[in-house]
């Protein structure tokens, strides 16, 4: 027949259960019981036998609560009908403890309950068959034995359990903000990377295209136009680099911030435009429907104006000769409209290369206001040639707090 396997007991029940097997032969070996009256089994080692089973339940306090509670139970029933041995009686006052602390959540839950129901029917019992006072003494040891222990250990659990929560809260919480801040550094660098994209792309893209002219025309005045071209977008990028470097760079608050860009310079965009796509046979002309007096919010006019300066940077790299249009729309308390048409198809001229990031960079700032953008190739007005077209649609809602600032 095989035996139920039991785990390997923790250090700290084999410590308590040679203690009490070691103090309760000491007892023994001194002549000191706790038992007084009929003694049924009065045998020299009969003593030992509750003393040694409940000592070997110990080893299971923590692994197999529920087993070593019911064993140790018959075996302070057995302690009872010997001379009797004080430890026995620790003993299990400590099992009643861990099967409370380490047992399942019902076992934990019934248990105290279930003891101070024994203990009313154990006094109620010694009281009829006694019939005297002291009987209610005999009560009282009862439930100091087992009601005080499983109290005891339903209080420590509590305690456990609840500081148990409050760790796995603070670590969900420390999760949560490890979250947040990743978010918010990644969101940062979203807006740096659409920031010095659309201040150095533009400048970049001139340099680009006039230095690749200067390179395939062997001409004097052209090469020396190219030249003037480019030193003037290398100044105006290395300015524009210094400032962003310098606003990143002052972490103290004491460099005042550059002010955002608003619609009122999308002509200076445009002749810059003019002068920068003048080689490649580009014509750049704006239309602005607004109404003058009508004020805008600040993330949707800086949204737009970036808008504006990629879709002219884009024309200035890929569109072929013709007129590139910027149109502005717009109603208060409405949503402003930014559209920009460029010549769609292979230019004999120089190019300078793309890679994309424009278009997800203003795709990015229409989500941010919750707005609509779509680029694309359509066909031009009256069945025309087709065209390259970007627009964006921008709400301008007074109440409505865009998810992000759209810088």
């Amino acid at each position: 027949m095989l035996l139920p396997a039991f785990p390997r007991p923790h250090r700290d029940d084999a410590l308590i259960a040679i203690a009490g097997l070691a103090g309760g032969l000491l007892l023994r070996a001194l002549g000191l019981h706790n038992n007084a009256g009929v003694r049924p089994l009065d045998g020299p080692w009969i003593t030992l036998v509750p003393l040694v089973v409940m000592a070997a339940m110990e080893l299971l306090r923590q692994t197999s609560p529920r087993t070593a509670l019911t064993v140790g139970t018959l075996a302070l029933v057995l302690d009872l009908f010997t001379p009797g041995n004080l430890v026995t009686l620790l003993m299990y006052t400590d099992l009643m403890y861990a099967a409370v602390l380490y047992g399942s959540p019902e076992m934990a839950r019934r248990l105290p309950y279930a003891t101070a129901l024994t203990t009313i029917a154990a006094t109620i019992g010694l009281i009829a068959w006694y019939r005297e006072p002291h009987a209610l003494l005999l009560g009282l040891i009862i439930g100091l034995v087992s009601i005080g222990p499983a109290a005891t250990g339903a209080l420590v659990r509590n305690h456990r359990d609840a500081a148990d929560t409050a760790r796995l809260r603070a670590e969900q919480t420390a999760l949560l903000a490890e979250m947040d801040r990743t978010q918010a550094v990644n969101a940062e660098r979203a807006r740096m990377a659409r920031e010095l994209h659309d201040l150095v792309a533009n400048h970049l893209s001139a340099i680009a295209i006039h230095s690749t002219a200067a390179l395939s025309l062997d001409k004097p005045e052209t090469t020396r136009q190219a030249l003037t071209v480019i030193r003037e977008n290398s100044v105006a990028g290395l300015a524009e680099m210094r400032r962003l470097i310098g606003l990143l760079r002052d972490s103290g608050g004491g460099q005042e911030p550059a002010a955002a860009p608003t619609l009122d310079a999308v002509d200076a965009l445009i002749a810059q435009a003019r002068a920068n796509g003048e080689p490649s046979g580009l014509r750049f002309t704006l239309h602005d429907d607004r109404d003058g007096a009508a004020s805008l919010p600040a993330p949707v006019e800086l949204a737009a104006y970036r808008i504006a300066q990629e879709s002219l940077t884009n024309a200035l790299k890929h569109a072929a000769a013709g007129e590139v249009a910027v149109r502005i729309t717009g109603e208060p308390g409405d949503a402003l409209t930014v559209t920009v048409t460029s010549p769609f198809g292979q230019r004999p001229g120089p190019r300078a290369p793309g890679s994309g990031a424009g278009l997800v960079g203003m795709r990015e700032r229409v989500a941010l206001l919750g707005g609509e953008f779509e680029a694309g190739p359509v066909a031009g007005t009256d069945r025309g040639p087709v065209v390259w077209r970007v627009r964006a649609l921008l709400p301008m809602e007074k109440d409505k707090e865009p998810t992000a600032w759209a810088q």
